[in-house]
């Protein structure tokens, strides 16, 4: 206990605090000065004096001993007697799962080295465990004569009786008359124990460890008399180490937890906490979140909604009128096929809009054929996410103008898997209506969307879409497969594409871009297909969608 003690020395009063430690079989008296007047915080200091004085004075195995856990307290004792973990659980009465917890934490310790290795382990199954309370099912035959066949069937199984008749008729233990009888050798059989019986009492065994395996693959072939099953086994050796620690002795009053009580009453003053170590590594524990690629699609989200747009969304089956022909699409262009387009079976067509003939007079004069309303009307699987804009487009009114949409959304294409492209993904898009936009409108747009997303070099390729003129490509360089990959495209609609759909011909800015292809930058992915191959461990670890 610490206590403060007046000293006289040369006639000056003197302030000290004094604390006695037992060292082995010595006692020793610790002190400190405190000054010629008795400090104001002095129960502080006491504390703090104790504190350096535990800590000064204990050995590298005093604190070894108090950085033990319950369990490691509880299973250190037996392991000079026990080898086995199976052992040790039954003998504490603790699950297998906690003994090897507290294995391990005693290997890092330093105190025991652990061995892992897999053996083949013969075990008696339900019919052995039957075998050895009745007997083999031969001997309970050869018990049973003589007899009828059929009185023995209604004791045996079908089963028990056929093997029985084998075995014993290849050992010459039976005869067959009217009844089945038993020979001099049967009898000879009958008053012996036989081989299995003696097997099954030796079970379980070790595989490698047999000497005859004669009996073994009888056996083993027998229904459900005898089972192997691989297990691993964990033993250990104890170390130096642990001997100096079982002679030290293991302190069994260590206080594991803080509470507010002991705060309040003071109650750990002058007590043993148990030592924590917050060296040691431990298991990661990942906390719920999203699928990365709607991590970025709440991002994109955020990005056009603080841009002034407004979300729109749609339909994943489509109409081709709504997909193509309103995007002034001939019915004969390509992208029109089965191998480029996936067709809904049932219901395989569907309804036209009351504008349908606004566009059928668009293409006719267009593209100079007759316009076919059946192919208009064949369902499909949307292509991409534009199909919504001229829905939308088509219910404005001139008093609407200007406006703002964007799409965000599962697109579906007729295509075959490689590193660059998927036959479902993922698209955003958008249009812009205003009187006052023109083409550097729309590359600013472009510009503004890839730098949020942290693209500082993208270039813009001259293309063309059916839809959109002029026509741009967004292209990057990808930096493993060398080559310049397109990110998505966009364009002015063109005059057959907004004047059937708004009555006027008025600009409007449209795009459309791939979102797997976007982030394959920023989570270093080289094959598009990687994404959606769901690698539980690869999207626990996956690096936040963050810009």
């Amino acid at each position: 206990m610490v206590y403060v003690k007046k000293v006289n020395i040369k006639g000056q009063d003197y302030y000290y605090l004094f604390h006695t430690i037992r060292q082995d079989a010595k006692f020793l008296k610790k002190s400190k000065y405190l000054g010629k007047e008795l400090p104001k915080n002095i129960d502080e200091i006491k504390t703090k004096f104790l504190h350096e004085i535990n800590n000064k004075d204990k050995s590298d195995i005093d604190k070894l001993v108090e950085s033990l856990t319950p369990v490691e307290r509880k299973v250190l004792p037996t392991l000079k007697q026990e080898h086995e973990l199976n052992a040790i659980a039954s003998k504490l009465k603790l699950e297998d799962i906690e003994v090897l917890r507290a294995l391990s934490w005693l290997e890092d310790k330093n105190l025991l080295k652990i061995h892992k290795e897999e053996k083949e382990i013969i075990e008696i199954d339900a019919n052995g465990v039957k075998s050895l309370k009745h007997g083999m099912p031969e001997t309970q035959f050869l018990k049973l004569l003589p007899n009828t066949l059929d009185k023995i069937k209604e004791k045996l199984s079908q089963d028990e009786v056929n093997i029985s008749i084998g075995k014993l008729k290849k050992l010459n233990a039976i005869n067959f008359g009217k009844q089945i009888s038993i020979t001099d050798t049967g009898k000879k059989i009958l008053n012996e124990e036989s081989k299995e019986i003696l097997f099954l009492r030796k079970l379980p065994l070790e595989l490698s460890k047999l000497d005859d395996k004669e009996i073994y693959n009888e056996l083993r072939l027998r229904k459900e008399l005898i089972k192997t099953d691989t297990k691993k086994l964990i033993t250990f050796q104890i170390t130096k180490l642990y001997g100096e620690v079982i002679d030290h002795g293991i302190k069994k009053n260590l206080i594991e937890n803080l509470t507010k009580e002991m705060l309040v009453k003071e109650k750990w003053k002058n007590k043993t906490f148990r030592r924590f170590n917050i060296t040691n590594e431990v298991p990661k524990i990942y906390s719920g979140r999203r699928h990365f690629v709607n991590e970025a699609i709440n991002y994109i989200r955020r990005i056009w909604l603080d841009l002034g747009f407004k979300e729109l969304e749609g339909n994943l089956v489509q109409t081709s009128f709504w997909n193509f022909d309103a995007l002034f699409t001939a019915q004969d262009h390509p992208v029109r096929d089965m191998q480029d387009t996936f067709f809904i079976k049932n219901p395989s067509h569907g309804k036209l809009s009351n504008i349908s003939n606004n566009v059928k007079i668009a293409h006719e004069t267009g593209y100079k054929y007759k316009w076919n309303e059946e192919e208009a009307r064949r369902n499909i699987l949307r292509t991409h996410d534009t199909a919504l804009h001229p829905i939308k487009i088509s219910q404005l009114k001139l008093n609407d103008l200007p406006c703002k949409y964007f799409t965000l959304g599962k697109v579906f294409r007729n295509e075959t898997m490689d590193w660059n492209h998927l036959f479902e993904f993922t698209q955003t898009g958008g249009f812009v209506i205003d009187e006052n936009v023109n083409f550097r409108h729309l590359l600013g747009y472009l510009k503004q969307f890839f730098n949020k997303m942290g693209f500082e070099n993208i270039k813009f390729r001259l293309s063309s879409f059916p839809y959109t003129e002029p026509s741009v490509q967004i292209i990057v360089f990808h930096p493993v497969k060398k080559i310049w990959i397109e990110l998505g495209g966009a364009g002015i609609f063109r005059p057959e594409v907004v004047k059937p759909l708004l009555g006027k011909d008025v600009p409007v800015l449209a795009w459309g871009l791939g979102l797997e292809r976007i982030l394959t930058d920023y989570y270093e992915i080289k094959d598009l297909r990687e994404i959606y191959g769901n690698d539980i461990k690869k999207l626990r670890e996956v690096k936040l969608f963050l810009k």
